[in-house]
This record gives structure tokens, C-alpha cells and sequence, in this order.
């Protein structure tokens, strides 16, 4: 059985990848900040689909957290074939409305979080020749929208930088790119969700069933649905002045800042 390791794993995306993976008989590590639903999730998978769940309590803004993952995934004795970068958040303002304090909180666990995880799990796993990672980033990643798009964007540019640079080696890295997704991500910010069309609105569970095709797929970026492929194309083709116009204005209204 191959264990996979995800952060974030109590709520949204990460909790569909949890219940997706136990169903498919791997074994999992679920990191959070909370013990109390880590154990509770652990112990509903396990009974559920037999699987072993190891709970992992960690917060990736913080320096121990970031370091007690680094040594999980770097553990020989008990290795992670699949590593899901999911943790993040979103700051509810605008450019100078959100503390510095807030605004690097969110790249350290966006940014760095994800390079020293992702470094992490694929030195031990081009040792073995084989395993896979998947950074969780946004369709915000392709718009100029404030820190939390400019987060993202890295994200995908360095998830997909570094797959070419193990290419040939059994390691394959993907940058998710979701777009709304119904989770708890936009009440933990503050965010209202009243005024965002229902068409936009994505399933977790299929999400993570189109992104863990992509990934056996080889590719190396997936944006997990027709109606944000289409959206996405749009984005490419508009000018960058009228997007960034736009985009401000909608990202005040329905999204992160």
C-alpha cells in the first residue's frame, strides 16, 4: 500500500483528497493545525476503508510546523508516494487594507511551506524513483489580483519549472488549479459568497477525481473543469490593462484579495 501525505486535510479540497485516496486503499498522513478533527477524520477513514490514518498536527505559517512535515516526508523508514501541498487562506482587503504581518504569513505558507515540502518529498522520491506531488494553487494565478493571485502564480511556475527539471525521473509534479470550490475557505476570511453565480461553483470530490487523471496523465498543470478551461482562455487573450481592471473589480466582490 502507498501512503500519501496531505496538508490541509481536514476541510475543502484536502478533505476530498483524503476520502478519495482511503477509498483507493492508500494509506494517509493528515497534517492541520486542528488534533481534534485530525482524529476524528483519521478514525472515520480507518473504519471506513481500513486504511492506517497518521495524524500530524502542524501550522505552516510557523517554523515547526514547516520543519515536523520536512521530517515526515524525509523519513526512509516510512515513505510518502504522494504529497499534496493544499494548506492555504485568504486575506480579506485590498492592497494596504491587509497587515504586512497577514501578507507574509500567507507566502510563507503558500510559498515557502510549498518549495521546502515539495523539495522535501521529491529528493526521497527520485531516490526510489517514483512519486508524485500535487501543489494546490488557484485560477487566481492568472490574473493580477493582489497578493494571494501573486502567490499562486509562483506556485504554478514553480511546480512546473521543477517538474521539467525531473522529468525521466519518476517523480511527476502538478500545479492544481482550481477555481470556486465550495469549502470552508471564504468563511474562514471573512468573505461573503451571496453574489457568486452558481455556474462557477465547483464539487470538490470531482475536482480531485479530474486532477488525480491529470496527474496520472503526466501533466503538469490541470485547471479541472470545462467551464474554467474555457474561462482561462478567455483570460490568456484579453489585455493585461482592461484584465487588471476587471479582475480588481470582481476580486472585491467574490474572491480573495
Amino acid at each position: 500500500m502507498t501512503t500519501a501525505l496531505i496538508t490541509g486535510a481536514t476541510a475543502g479540497i484536502g478533505a476530498a483528497f483524503a476520502r478519495r485516496l482511503a477509498a483507493e486503499g492508500h494509506n494517509l498522513v493528515l497534517v492541520a493545525r486542528d488534533t481534534k478533527r485530525l482524529q476524528e477524520q483519521a478514525t472515520e477513514l480507518h473504519d471506513r476503508h481500513g486504511i492506517e490514518a497518521e495524524v500530524l498536527t502542524a501550522d505552516l505559517s510557523q517554523e515547526d510546523g514547516i520543519e515536523a512535515v520536512e521530517k515526515r516526508l524525509s523519513d526512509p523508514k516510512s515513505p510518502v508516494d504522494l504529497l499534496v501541498n493544499n494548506a492555504g487562506f485568504g486575506n480579506k482587503g485590498r492592497y494596504l487594507e491587509v497587515s504586512m504581518a497577514d501578507e507574509l504569513t500567507m507566502l510563507k505558507v503558500h510559498c515557502e511551506a510549498v518549495l521546502r515540502l515539495t523539495s522535501a518529498a521529491a529528493e526521497s522520491m527520485r531516490e526510489r524513483g517514483r512519486g508524485g506531488v500535487v501543489n494546490v494553487a488557484s485560477v487566481a494565478a492568472f490574473v493580477p489580483r493582489g497578493t494571494y493571485g501573486a502567490s499562486k502564480a509562483w506556485v504554478v511556475q514553480f511546480t512546473q519549472g521543477a517538474a521539467r527539471d525531473l522529468a525521466g525521473s519518476g517523480v511527476r509534479l502538478m500545479a492544481l488549479c482550481p477555481g470556486f470550490v465550495r469549502t470552508e475557505f471564504h468563511q474562514r476570511a471573512g468573505m461573503g459568497t451571496d453574489n457568486i453565480p452558481g455556474w462557477m461553483w465547483l464539487d470538490a470530490d470531482k475536482l480531485v477525481s479530474a486532477a488525480l487523471a491529470d496527474l496520472a496523465r503526466g501533466k503538469s498543470l490541470s485547471i479541472p473543469d470545462p467551464r474554467y478551461k474555457a474561462l482561462m482562455g478567455v483570460v490568456k487573450l484579453a489585455p493585461r490593462r482592461l484584465l487588471g481592471g476587471i479582475t480588481s473589480r470582481t476580486g472585491r466582490k467574490y474572491g480573495p484579495q
